[in-house]
């Protein structure tokens, strides 16, 4: 008995794990209501199988695929049918506009006072009345866009000269070396080694995390 549920409980995971790389991360990254739902039925499929002595892997399977095979056909359809994307994506709403509160879109969309308030301060508004435009997106999350007083300047405001972004390379994590990212980085190992001695580092394994950065340098900080 342990045996089968054990079997079932791994090709399942492995079949869902295929089936949303499949799907893609947007399924991860944007989770709407739809995509919830279909996430909720996936696993069920494998958590009723697993107590259901008369399905077998085959039909865990079977199941999982069909129904993953399904959502990509309506997330292929609602990205070239406007009208299916409004159906089972919905659409963005406006919550507050020109710096004035839509009362009939946030009853509209089941959202009250408190919630509004509560998405905003997370943002670091902690007045309504501190932002012109608040949209409700697909998600639920809500974007909000700051009253002119209120934004934040940015460095063309306050003519800071330009300069080129850099992005860091994460070289060494949890004593591992990422060659990939080294080689990106335009580094050597030799290169490398030769900084860790320097800082009386004879192994990656004495490294937690180490990171480059081209203006900032060579960064590393070490089990402690």
């Amino acid at each position: 008995m342990y045996l089968d549920i054990t079997l079932e409980l791994v090709v399942g995971f492995l079949t869902l794990l295929l089936v949303l790389k499949f799907l893609g991360k947007i399924q991860f990254s944007q989770i709407t209501p739809f995509d919830f739902i279909t996430g909720l039925v996936m696993g069920n499929f494998i958590g009723d199988a697993v107590f259901d002595d008369k399905v077998d892997v085959t039909e865990i399977v079977f199941s999982i695929v069909v129904w993953g095979l399904l959502i990509y056909c309506v997330e292929k359809l609602t990205q070239k049918v406007m009208i299916l994307r409004v159906l089972f994506e919905g659409k963005p709403s406006l919550l507050v506009k020109d710096g004035q509160i839509l009362f009939q879109n946030l009853k509209k969309n089941h959202i009250d006072l408190n919630q509004l308030q509560q998405q905003l301060r997370k943002q670091g508004y902690f007045s309504i009345y501190e932002v012109e435009y608040v949209i409700l997106e697909r998600d639920g999350q809500i974007s909000a866009v700051a009253k002119h007083e209120y934004g934040a300047p940015t460095k063309q405001d306050l003519k800071i000269p330009k300069q080129p972004v850099r992005l860091p390379f994460a070289i060494i994590m949890d004593g591992e070396l990422i060659t990939q990212n080294l080689t990106e980085a335009g580094l050597t190992e030799g290169w490398l080694r030769e900084q860790l001695k320097n800082r009386k580092i004879s192994d990656y394994k004495e490294v937690l995390y180490a990171e480059w950065h081209e203006i900032n340098g060579l960064k590393v900080s070490e089990y402690n």
